[in-house]
């Protein structure tokens, strides 16, 4: 598929996620953490006018000034912008101009992608698809926070993205201690968190092959999982007490029975399904609970060719550092990793609102141990 047939795949698959909204639900922000789908196509779109057209397109004139202080996320090279708390405070720009703002971009970059692209600007293009790719995944979350926060549980759609996919929820992979190379290798795209590889020495260990299903997950809570300290990080347990937290986000205790939202609305919570926005605290107290912990990324990466994965983003006991010999990018562009490696956790794999080919085993996604508004999951270690 050629450059500008991706760019046209991607720019639509963002529209058709925002498709089934109301008008009212592009400009919700419940909280700081999720953005505004008409913030998510405002932005997109102002990734490509300020990183490419506006660097290799001379005759492109900007669309509107005052969107790149609405529509810069957190490039401090860029310059000045909307602070995050405040994207649901947009009304203006509205959603009508946001889409006549992605309808002229993408007609200027359908004339700079039909020319000859250099290597240079095939790298930017291709980070460039990978960015949008990265937000239709939070758009996912973001709507399901939105309307999931909504006390009338409206549905999205009446089949939701996270249908099937069972789990058995027993069976380990063991793995022989040893040397193991770790990282991004070979053709293709990747982000620069995933460079340089390198080789780390691992101990024996052993990984599950499935992961922690609701029907476990229910098993911790009945025990009195979120009532004892003693699973819990310090943090976690400020966490839970502060927030009076009682099970996995979405889960509502209703006449005796346990239901969770989905973008298809309220339904019975489904035992063998794997348990889902989970954060780092609960994952780790409910590893303890088991008398197991979380693996390391290391870990996960070394033996993730040996299980299967893709339904949820998983916690990893690793935080969020640089690889050895890591570098950042030149200017804006080495923002877009680099900054944001203090105080996360890592994520391996991909989930249900990860786009197709966006995912690798060495993919490395952060967080910080707080949020659960992902998909995420549990995969336990030993």
């Amino acid at each position: 598929m050629s450059l500008l047939e991706q760019y046209r795949t991607i720019r639509q698959a963002s529209e058709a996620i925002c498709r089934p909204l109301r008008t009212e639900d592009y400009v919700v922000q419940p909280v700081a953490d999720v953005s505004p789908p008409k913030w998510h196509l405002g932005h997109t779109t102002w990734f490509w006018e300020t990183f490419v057209l506006m660097k290799y397109d001379l005759a492109y004139k900007v669309f509107n000034a005052d969107y790149n202080y609405v529509f810069n996320s957190y490039y401090e090279t860029i310059g000045a912008r909307v602070i995050r708390t405040d994207r649901g405070n947009l009304s203006r720009p509205s959603v009508e101009d946001v889409y006549a703002y992605r309808k002229y971009v993408d007609a200027a970059m359908e004339r700079l992608l039909s020319c000859q692209a250099d290597d240079v600007l095939r790298d930017t293009l291709l980070l460039g698809l990978n960015h949008e790719q990265q937000h239709q995944e939070l758009l996912w979350t973001d709507i399901k926070f939105i309307l999931g926060h909504n006390p009338l549980f409206p549905a999205l759609s009446d089949k939701d993205i996270d249908e099937g996919g069972a789990e058995s929820g027993e069976g380990f992979v063991s793995m022989p201690a040893g040397i193991y190379e770790i990282g991004f290798e070979g053709e293709g795209f990747c982000f620069d968190n995933e460079l340089a590889r390198h080789k780390v020495y691992l101990n024996d260990f052993a990984i599950s092959a499935d992961l922690v299903t609701n029907e476990a997950y229910l098993g911790f809570i009945k025990a009195g999982g979120y009532e004892n300290f003693i699973y819990w990080h310090a943090e976690g347990w400020d966490w839970v007490k502060n927030n009076q937290v009682k099970g996995p986000l979405y889960w509502h205790f209703i006449d005796g029975k346990w239901y969770y939202y989905t973008l298809a609305g309220l339904r019975q919570v489904d035992p063998k399904a794997p348990v889902c926005h989970i954060n780092y605290y609960e994952a780790v107290a409910f590893a303890a609970w088991k008398g197991m912990r979380l693996p390391t990324e290391c870990e996960w990466e070394a033996s993730s060719r040996k299980f299967n994965w893709g339904k949820r983003w998983e916690w990893t006991e690793s935080a969020y550092l640089p690889y050895p010999g890591f570098k950042k990018a030149e200017g804006a562009i080495g923002e877009y990793n680099g900054k944001f490696m203090v105080s996360q956790m890592v994520l391996r794999g991909a989930s249900v609102a990860t786009p197709a080919h966006h995912s690798r085993n060495t993919y490395r996604n952060f967080f910080h141990p707080h949020l659960r508004w992902q998909f995420t999951g549990i995969r336990l270690a030993r």
